[in-house]
């Protein structure tokens, strides 16, 4: 009786984990965006819980409503998505100060001209050089900056947000949630600022994790003093996630040029609040 109740267990726990990979899989299928139909059907031939079938049904349509704002078109917000791409790509001062996220997502096709700043790590050639004395003069005063990560095209971009889905998946979320929850860390695929090489995210040598203790880092805080200085800012601040979307993130920083980069530091305000000016 106790082989049979042991082995009852773990084929639960077996099919339990099974349906998290199966459901995981799908969801990840939405951010490659299969076909809803193909989604579904997979559902029924498997046999997921049908309870999965509404979330990523509305899944599926977030993500179709999302890919009609990053491809190209004709509509208003197409239009404007198209403009901030000419912009960020144009010689015009205000290249810098291009606004990427969500609600303004950049075409999947935009590719900046590159330049190494550490081995595998690449930003717009543009801002390498601020961006390269920044590291030499926080090195300079005995700190170890740690790029994480750079420029990463759209399809880095859904594989970092795809694998953190599945992350929360495996931990017990539902998939609507696990989306939820990703966005709050992890920018969807086409609205990452790290697609514009214009962002880094830069940790300690001595504590890599990508927490809110890295602020309390000697490289995080010498970053926030000091960032200003090369025309970068802390983009995802404390008790900013209202305006900005996503959670604090003490070690992601964007150039925006360093006028606008002194205002912002100054004020502590966003890039949001500082184009609404």
């Amino acid at each position: 009786m106790r082989v049979d109740n042991s082995r009852a267990r773990f084929l639960k726990k077996y099919e339990q984990r099974l349906k998290k990979v199966l459901v995981a899989g799908f969801v990840a299928g939405l951010i490659v965006c299969f076909p809803v139909n193909l989604i579904i059907n997979g559902i029924r031939t498997r046999g997921i819980d049908k309870k999965y079938e509404k979330q990523i049904k509305e899944l599926t349509e977030k993500n179709e409503q999302l890919s009609g704002q990053i491809k190209s078109g004709t509509t208003q917000k197409n239009e404007k998505q198209e403009a901030d791409t000419n912009q960020l790509s144009s010689r015009e001062d205000t290249w810098s100060l291009v606004l990427i996220n969500e609600e303004h997502p950049l075409d999947t096709n935009y590719a900046p001209e590159l330049a190494e700043i550490r081995e595998g790590a690449f930003v717009d050639a543009r801002i390498k050089e601020d961006a390269a004395q920044m590291l030499k003069e926080a090195e300079a005063e005995g700190l170890h900056m740690y790029i994480v990560s750079a420029y990463r095209d759209y399809e880095t971009q859904r594989e970092v947000f795809n694998t953190t889905m599945v992350d929360w998946i495996s931990q017990g979320y539902t998939p609507l949630e696990a989306y939820e929850e990703t966005k709050k860390s992890v920018s969807v695929p086409g609205t990452s600022e790290h697609a514009s090489g214009l962002a880094m995210d830069i940790t300690s040598g001595e504590y890599g994790e990508l927490d809110d203790k890295q602020a309390e880092t000697e490289e995080a805080k010498w970053l926030a003093k000091n960032c200003w200085k090369y025309g970068f800012i802390l983009r995802y601040p404390l008790e900013k996630s209202d305006i900005t979307g996503i959670v604090f993130e003490p070690w992601h920083y964007r150039y925006i040029g360093k006028e606008a980069a002194k205002e912002v530091m100054e004020k502590n305000i966003t890039l949001e609040e500082y184009l609404e000016q």
